[in-house]
């Protein structure tokens, strides 16, 4: 994952444990190819271990805290108990992906007779993860190569393989629009407010699904819960205001209205 040949202090790093002694562990560090640290009995947990087996095992794939390097020595000194369960989640999750870009560069390579180190290196001088290339290839399309000098048919194979592997993950939210008018023209105003509901917002999608007079629910798909709220509130803004300037009346909310017994 790292171009650097040693880890920083306060890094975390994902680690294949390769020997367990009585009062410390020997793990292989799997970003940093044939680097490998220890971690002694203090670092392994909180608390008093008795017994070092407890806590970890050889072949054992672990995330670590970097809290000491000496290229000099060839040192490498990691914690285990300074990692919690969120960080390590987040950082397995990373490395993960990681591998899968490493694995989709390969297949570019094959593909094209152009060396992969020098896809990666490329990329990371830029983007520091692969990971984060594929996913800004499909947002933001051909953007994303600007700035990285690669030959045609290399920038043509990495955005297919992207457009291939990579779904960006997306949210979604719902609130109920309540339109009312007791106008003639009434049905047409209606309508009116909701065209204005569904805006155009890139990377948004907007649903609007009768439920029930007067309600309809509105459902916002987006690429996070920022932009989902900031483009629900837009859509029902907008129809309310269409609804109050004919006279008529629109209320928003989260819940749909309890019917009365």
């Amino acid at each position: 994952m790292n171009e650097r040949d040693w880890p920083a202090e306060g890094e975390l790093v994902v680690c294949t444990v390769a020997n367990v002694k009585d009062f410390v562990a020997f793990v292989k560090l799997d970003e940093y190819e044939g680097r490998q640290g220890l971690i002694p009995i203090s670092e392994v947990a909180t608390g008093w271990v008795k017994y070092i087996r407890d806590f970890i095992r050889e072949g054992q794939k672990v995330v670590c805290k970097v809290i000491h390097v000496d290229p000099s020595r060839g040192h490498i000194d990691l914690s285990l108990k300074d990692v919690n369960d969120h960080q390590r989640r987040e950082k397995i999750r990373e490395w993960k992906n990681e591998q899968k870009g490493k694995k989709w560069i390969e297949f570019v390579s094959q593909s094209t007779g152009f060396p992969s180190a020098e896809i990666e290196n490329t990329i990371y001088q830029k983007y520091g993860f692969l990971y984060s290339f594929f996913e800004d290839a499909v947002v933001h399309g051909e953007d994303a190569l600007k700035g990285l000098p690669f030959p045609p048919a290399v920038s043509q194979t990495l955005m297919e393989s992207a457009r291939t592997n990579v779904r960006i993950p997306r949210v979604t939210i719902s609130g109920f629009l309540d339109l009312t008018s007791t106008k003639p023209e009434g049905v047409n105003i209606i309508r009116r407010a909701l065209r204005s509901a569904q805006p155009k917002i890139p990377d948004v999608d907007i649903d609007l699904i009768y439920v029930g007079a007067p309600t309809y629910r509105i459902k916002v798909t987006a690429p996070d819960y920022k932009q989902a709220e900031k483009a629900i509130e837009k859509a029902a803004t907008a129809a309310i205001r269409v609804m109050e300037k004919a006279g008529g009346t629109g209320k928003f909310s989260r819940k749909p209205k309890t019917k009365a017994a």
